[in-house]
């Protein structure tokens, strides 16, 4: 239908029907600076890599355009350009190729995902209905071959046509819509020989119930539909899913700052904020704009960003970056970057970047898409012109069409990854992990180096105090100014304390400590500095000190302790083959502790987020197959661009939904459990696949050959879907 040199209106892969053309004026919605113009708009439709390299080429010839990138995760479309481009040319260039267009909003982006899942789990819902009363009543008349009436019959196929049609036109409606937005425009995708399967099995249907024949195919039509919708939803679900990252970080960047303007201040939102306004930060509050403080004193808790476990003291001329948390003090800074050029914006144009990485799956499928149709097409009729030469009727040789179109269906193909996923996810679900993202078992399998962040992941994440004999009545008494702070060591002592007392007038000194008079006595609980005392030499664990009156200062040790369990779990993990190493943003002192008790040689502490980016790069290079796996937001970029990522259950929301999977519980036992179901469900993919293979090459001939009518066609292609569904459901997973 189309030369190789045309473009398909819509998405190629007939994942979506091709979207009206016509936008509104978008040029209100050009973000104009220094460096040039942005604008950023939600494309409507654009689900395969096809669809990717269609637009950003297209948009990429505009004149002055310097970027254009689009996210098929949430389908935001980034385009950049200097010069005099008219905004409304880049969205007509997208809409011309058959793409809806509108302005950016996440919120609209999620929703309209919902939207999609939502009508097609209602189609598959309807046609599920359908099939199983088509099918007791295809029963039915199955059983009384040749003792039931011609009236009877008839009888039964118009109840059938009455169930069947409404259901199919309903809910084949999806594939409905997207082939004939292609055909009309002289092209042909996925969804065109599916339509015309459907279409033709219940015109054929309609037509024998009519003359009183023996056979209609009712049930062929809406059992296909169902088994079609199946694959589409799980495609919906798993797109969305992957989503999620962006759409968890576009809520952190969406909050409020208060912009100090003249002699007040004013709530203004994030991206109203521009390089050198003045912001108040109050204490508790995450900075979403990075600053340069100019007055204050405080401490953050920069363990989001850099994953250092311990707070930063902040006093004039410190930088904070944006998901830092000032602690104790209210701050006053100037910014120096947009919120959207800021730390947090880096790091979610990292994590786009990881997630378009990730579709070669699809890429992959999308070629085999394109060799399907034709395929199809040329079997089917060829099959239909070599009978009718042969000297059969129009409607024996279109019966044995309908029947090659049904039966070379690829639903077996289609299930044949999403079932073992599904399975998989239940099975794992059980042993407390959570699968997030569709092709990770895959990814997870080829994995041959592991990349651990520290703080929350290879330890619990939290000061733990190091009880000594005969300590409890000095904890007790620390506890007493300690409940009055949030500094994670404060709260370690709380913890190892319970609950109790908090002394009156308590003053927190940011940097310093906390002091207070308690009976009459000053106490202070804070840094050896503080308290008087001289710090402990030769150490490198964490250190409080407690001092009450003239007395001497007494000292509290603090760990942040290894998860349950973690050496062994190395030591599993080299005798399987895989490399370990840990790459922190912590201090090197307790980096270099956790790695020697793990007998890890290759570490690195210090590290930002753009240096465990760069680190993932230079391993790919190597031809490394990375599972990389972290907690913080400072992992976020590094989760999603790795070759696979999981994050245990602590791990920040944004952590969680860049990652492939999340494990619950304090010990590391989740992560051997994921790489033994990932290996089982890849040997069961590539069995399903083979099953597939052998189903086609077998059931094809017997359709061309005359031997299959379109209901033996419908249970040929139902039946072996539910042969990969049995492979996928077999036992094979070890107990941990």
């Amino acid at each position: 239908m189309s030369t190789a040199g045309d473009i398909t209106p819509g998405c190629p892969s007939g994942l979506s029907p091709a979207e009206e053309s016509g936008v509104g004026d978008i040029s209100a919605f050009v973000r104009r600076s220094a460096e040039g113009n942005a604008l950023q708009l939600t494309v409507r439709g654009a689900k395969c890599a096809g669809c990717l390299s269609k637009i950003e080429k297209s948009v990429q010839a505009l004149p002055g355009v310097t970027q254009a990138r689009l996210n098929l995760s949430n389908g935001r479309f980034d385009v950049r350009w200097r010069g005099t481009l008219d905004a409304n040319r880049i969205a007509e260039a997208v809409s011309g190729l058959g793409y809806g267009v509108a302005p950016f909003s996440p919120d609209a982006a999620d929703s309209a995902a919902k939207s999609e899942e939502r009508k097609l789990l209602i189609a598959m819902a309807v046609a599920a209905f359908a099939a199983a009363n088509v099918m007791l009543l295809s029963v039915s008349v199955w059983s009384g071959h040749g003792e039931m009436g011609e009236t009877t019959r008839r009888v039964m196929h118009a109840i059938s046509g009455a169930i069947a049609l409404p259901a199919a036109l309903f809910s084949g409606r999806i594939f409905f819509q997207s082939a004939w937005s292609v055909l009309r425009r002289g092209h042909a995708n996925m969804d065109v020989p599916i339509s015309l399967a459907v279409l033709l099995a219940l015109g054929v249907s309609v037509a024998e119930t009519i003359r009183g024949g023996e056979h209609a195919y009712f049930d062929a039509a809406v059992m296909l539909l169902f088994f079609l919708l199946i694959g589409r939803f799980l495609d919906a679900r798993l797109r969305r899913r992957t989503h999620a990252a962006a759409h968890d970080l576009a809520a952190l960047q969406a909050r409020t700052v208060t912009r100090v303007e003249g002699a007040g201040a004013r709530s203004v939102r994030a991206d109203e904020i521009v390089p050198g306004d003045i912001v108040l930060v109050a204490p508790g509050e995450r900075l979403v704009v990075d600053v340069d403080v100019i007055d204050g004193i405080s401490e953050a808790d920069e363990s989001l960003v850099s994953g250092e476990s311990l707070p930063r003291a902040i006093a004039p001329g410190a930088r904070l970056f944006a998901g830092s948390i000032n602690l104790t003090q209210p701050l006053r800074g100037r910014a120096i970057a947009a919120a959207s050029d800021s730390l947090l914006a880096d790091i979610a144009r990292m994590l786009e970047a990881g997630e378009q990485r990730r579709s070669k799956y699809r890429r992959i499928a999308d070629k085999a898409v394109s060799l399907y149709i034709p395929l199809v097409h040329t079997t089917a009729a060829l099959t239909l012109l070599g009978w009718l030469l042969a000297g059969a009727g129009v409607r024996d040789a279109l019966m044995i069409a309908v029947s090659t179109l049904i039966i070379t269906c690829p639903c077996a193909l289609a299930l044949a990854a999403p079932v073992v996923q599904v399975v998989a996810a239940g099975r794992l679900f059980r042993k407390g992990v959570f699968l997030r993202s569709g092709d990770a078992l895959e990814r997870i399998a080829e994995c041959d180096h592991i990349v651990f962040d520290k703080t929350g992941t290879l330890t619990l994440g939290e000061p733990e105090l190091i009880r000594v004999e005969g300590d409890e009545a000095l904890v007790q008494r620390a506890a007493r100014l300690a409940r009055a702070s949030r500094h994670p060591l404060s709260r370690a002592v709380v913890s190892a304390a319970g609950a109790g007392q908090v002394a009156p007038h308590v003053k927190e000194h940011p940097g310093l400590g906390l002091e207070a008079e308690i009976d009459g006595v000053p106490c202070r609980l804070g840094s050896a500095e503080w308290t008087g005392a001289a710090p402990a030499a030769g150490t490198t664990q964490l250190q409080l000190w407690y001092s009450e009156g003239d007395h001497p200062a007494h000292p509290f040790m603090f760990e942040d302790a290894l998860r349950p369990g973690a050496g062994d779990v190395v030591e599993e993990l080299r005798a399987r083959g895989i490399s370990v190493e840990i790459l922190s943003g912590d201090r090197e002192d307790a980096v270099a502790s956790i790695a020697s008790a793990l007998s890890v040689s290759d570490w690195k502490a210090g590290a930002s987020p753009a240096d465990k980016v760069a680190r993932l790069e230079a391993l790919r290079a190597d031809g490394r197959k990375v599972l990389m796996i972290g907690d913080g937001l400072n992992d976020a970029a590094s989760l999603s661009l790795a070759h696979a990522s999981l994050a245990p259950g602590g791990a920040m929301d944004v952590s969680q939904s860049a990652s492939d999977g999340v494990y619950t519980g304090t010990g590391l036992g989740a992560i051997l459990t994921m790489i033994e179901a990932a290996g089982l469900a890849r040997r069961r993919m590539v069995e399903n696949f083979s099953l597939a293979a052998v189903y086609n090459m077998i059931a094809v001939p017997i359709a061309v050959a005359g031997f299959a009518t379109p209901l033996v066609a419908a249970i040929a292609m139902s039946g072996s879907s539910l042969i990969v569904t049995l492979n996928a459901l077999r036992p094979g997973w070890k107990r941990r």
